[in-house]
């Protein structure tokens, strides 16, 4: 089974990075059916280090702003929804229960270099299945660097110990100032048949 073009359109060809948002709210009926479909998306031995704080007041995408660069503050105060894409260095805990076949909790314990690179690379993935689990849920995505990482953590994510990766805003976004796309390399420019 393959997709059609209209669902390639939505989750790749025609989707835009979103600068400027509608007042359409984000219910949190979505964001929960948002994390049942992305946390289907394969990772390393099952490990899912990735971890979602959905930002969905004002209050806290205030809290958030001293975080960001300048040139993020408006698009993200106006966002319905921030999602800080973290992960959990200590994800390797819950092995025992998302890959029972091994002992793979042993593999990443008293190895915390192997455990951060695990954890982030897989993190990361999950990120990137959030962005499409999103599209095709119908909304549109903003994803960032161009924050303090040290100052997030701080502010959302000491108490459970998670790290911050990167940033998404959600919501539906509007056509306004929206440039056109940037070109991309080609296949030859970015492909090696070996």
């Amino acid at each position: 089974m393959t997709l059609d073009d209209a669902a390639l359109d939505v989750l790749f060809r025609t989707a835009r990075t979103q600068n400027v948002w509608s007042d359409a709210p984000v219910p949190d009926e979505t964001l929960h059916a948002l994390y049942e479909v992305l946390k289907f998306g394969p990772t390393s031995a099952n490990c899912s280090p990735a971890r979602f704080v959905f930002l969905r007041t004002v209050e806290s995408r205030e809290k958030l702003k001293p975080a960001l660069n300048p040139g993020n503050i408006d698009k993200t105060i106006t966002a319905p929804v921030t999602a800080i894409v973290a992960y959990d260095p200590q994800f390797y805990e819950h092995l025992p229960k998302l890959f029972p076949h091994a002992d793979a909790r042993s593999w990443f314990s008293g190895n915390p270099d192997l455990a951060d690179e695990t954890a982030f690379r897989n993190g990361t993935l999950q990120g990137a299945y959030l962005i499409i689990a999103a599209r095709a849920l119908g909304l549109d995505c903003g994803p960032m660097s161009g924050f303090d990482r040290a100052k997030v953590d701080q502010l959302f994510l000491s108490d459970q110990g998670w790290k911050s990766n990167f940033l998404v805003n959600l919501g539906h976004g509007t056509t306004e100032t929206l440039f056109e796309r940037s070109p991309r390399l080609g296949f030859d420019e970015a492909c090696v048949l070996a």
